[in-house]
C-alpha cells in the first residue's frame, strides 16, 4: 500500500483502463453541502478547470457515515472550526462555526442536483453555499431546484460512484486511481497533472498551493508552549514527528510531550476503506516531505502498551522525544519487529538509553494515568485524532488543531504569539 511501486502501478493501471475505454483524462469531484471543506474546495474549481486539460465531473453526495467520522460527537464541530480557520490562508471565503439549518440544506441540494457541468455546478455551489453558511435563504437566479426524487437520485448516484471508486468522504477529488482530499491535497493533484503534461501553464504557480508560515521575527519563543499529542500507532505521527521536533528546536518554543493511546485502542472506528486511504495518503505526504515511511510492523495492542510503559522513565532520563522517534522509525520505516523484546531493546538503545536499565520499568502501570490525562485534555479541546497540537502563551487564548498537514498552521500560530 505504501510503496512507490504500488502507487505507480495503480496510476498506470487506471490510465490504461481509461484509454482502453477511449476516455479522456477526467477528474471527479464529490461535493457535500454540509461539509465546510467542500465549500472551500468548490471555490477553487473554476480556476482549476481553466488551468488543466481535464474533464471535471461533479457529483453530489450525502453526509459522511458515522463509522467513517471517527468521533461522531466532535466530527462536525471540528470540521466547521478547522475550515473557518484555514480559509483565509487559502484566500477563500470561510464557512461558519454554526451548523446550517435543515430546510436550507435540502434547498441547496435541490439547486445542485440539476447541475451537470463543472462550471455550472461550481457557480451554483459557491453562491448557494455562501447563503447556506451565512444563514440566509439559499436561492440562485435562473436556477430551478430539482424535485425531491431527482435530488435523492443524484445523492445516491454520487455516493454509489464514490463507493465504487473506493472512498467514503466528501470534498474529494479522484483522478486515475488516486484520491485527493480538499484544498489540502490539491497541490498533489496539480503536480501529478503537470507531470503528465496536462497543465496549460506548467511553469505557473499552483492554483492552490499549500500555505507556508511567515518568517519568524525572533529566533526564540520561550514564552509560548506547544503541547504535542502523538501516538505510537499513527502513520501520520510517524512521518511528522521529526518535522515537529525540528520546528520546536528552530523556534525555541517550550515543548510538552503528551502521547496518547492509538485511536482504535480507544474505541474509535476505522473501517477498511479508511485505513487503506490513510496508508496511501501518508505515503504520498511522506514522499512530499522526504520522510521515510512504508517498511512497517503494526504495533497494535500489547506492544503499544509495553512501549508506553517505558515512556515515563525515558522522559525522566531526558530522552522522551528520542524514545518516541526511535519507536516510530522502527515501526513505520525500518520494519523492526517491535512486538518482540529484541525489537523493543533496539528501540531503547537507538534512543540512547540502556535496555538493561529499562527492563525494570517494563509494564510499570504509572503510564496509564499519564496517557489518560493526555487523552482527556485532547478531547476537551474538541480533538480526537493524532497528531494534535495546542499552542498557548504569548498573550492569546489557546489554539488547538489536528493533523500533520496543519504543522504550517501551528508554526504560524507560534510566530504570531511571539509578535504579540
Amino acid at each position: 500500500m505504501a510503496s512507490p511501486f504500488v502507487r505507480n502501478s495503480r496510476r498506470v493501471g487506471a490510465r490504461l483502463k481509461r484509454r482502453l475505454r477511449s476516455e479522456g483524462p477526467t477528474v471527479h469531484y464529490f461535493h457535500q453541502v454540509t461539509d465546510p471543506f467542500s465549500h472551500l474546495a468548490v471555490q477553487t474549481l473554476d480556476r482549476f478547470s481553466a488551468r488543466y486539460r481535464v474533464d471535471v465531473k461533479t457529483h453530489l453526495v450525502p453526509a459522511t457515515e458515522t463509522a467513517y467520522a471517527g468521533d461522531a460527537e466532535r466530527f462536525e464541530p471540528w470540521q466547521r472550526t478547522d475550515a473557518c480557520d484555514i480559509a483565509p490562508f487559502y484566500g477563500l471565503d470561510p464557512t461558519s462555526s454554526e451548523a446550517p439549518e435543515g430546510q436550507a440544506i435540502a434547498q441547496v441540494e435541490a439547486l445542485l442536483a440539476g447541475q451537470t457541468t463543472a462550471a455550472g455546478f461550481a457557480a451554483v455551489a459557491v453562491e448557494a453555499g455562501h447563503s447556506l453558511w451565512q444563514g440566509r435563504q439559499p436561492a440562485v437566479a435562473d436556477v430551478e431546484p430539482a424535485s425531491k426524487e431527482a435530488t435523492a437520485a443524484a445523492l445516491q448516484a454520487g455516493k454509489a460512484l464514490r463507493t465504487r471508486l473506493g472512498h467514503y468522504y466528501s470534498a474529494m477529488f479522484w483522478f486515475d486511481g488516486e484520491w485527493f482530499w480538499g484544498v489540502d491535497r490539491l497541490c498533489h493533484l496539480e503536480r501529478r497533472l503537470i507531470d503528465e503534461g496536462l497543465s496549460r501553464a506548467p511553469d505557473a504557480p499552483l492554483c492552490v498551493p499549500r500555505p507556508v508560515p511567515p518568517p519568524a521575527v525572533a529566533p526564540h519563543h520561550a514564552d509560548v508552549t506547544l503541547e504535542y499529542f502523538p501516538s505510537l500507532r499513527s502513520p501520520y505521527t510517524a512521518i511528522s514527528f521529526r518535522r515537529t521536533m525540528a520546528m520546536v528546536d528552530r523556534l525555541g518554543v517550550r515543548l510538552s510531550l503528551r502521547p496518547v493511546m492509538p485511536m482504535m485502542m480507544r474505541g474509535v472506528p476505522a473501517p477498511a476503506a479508511k485505513g487503506m486511504y490513510i496508508l496511501a495518503d501518508t505515503a504520498r505526504e511522506a514522499a512530499f516531505y522526504g520522510d521515510r515511511f512504508g517498511h512497517m510492523v503494526d504495533p497494535f495492542g500489547e506492544p503499544v502498551r509495553t512501549a508506553f510503559s517505558l515512556f515515563p522513565w525515558a522522559l525522566e532520563q531526558g530522552k522522551g522525544r528520542e524514545y518516541l522517534q526511535s519507536y516510530l522509525d522502527a515501526a513505520f520505516a525500518d520494519g523492526i519487529d517491535i512486538t518482540s523484546q529484541r525489537g523493543l531493546a533496539k528501540v531503547v538503545e537507538r534512543a540512547g538509553l540502556s535496555f538493561a536499565q529499562a527492563s525494570s520499568h517494563l509494564n510499570n502501570p504509572t503510564w496509564e494515568a499519564v496517557l489518560e490525562s493526555n487523552v482527556q485534555d485532547m478531547l476537551t479541546a474538541g480533538l480526537w485524532g493524532v497528531p494534535s497540537f495546542r499552542v498557548s502563551g504569548g498573550g492569546r487564548p489557546p489554539f488547538s488543531c489536528w493533523g500533520q498537514d496543519r504543522l504550517w498552521r501551528v508554526e504560524t500560530e507560534i510566530i504570531r504569539r511571539a509578535r504579540a
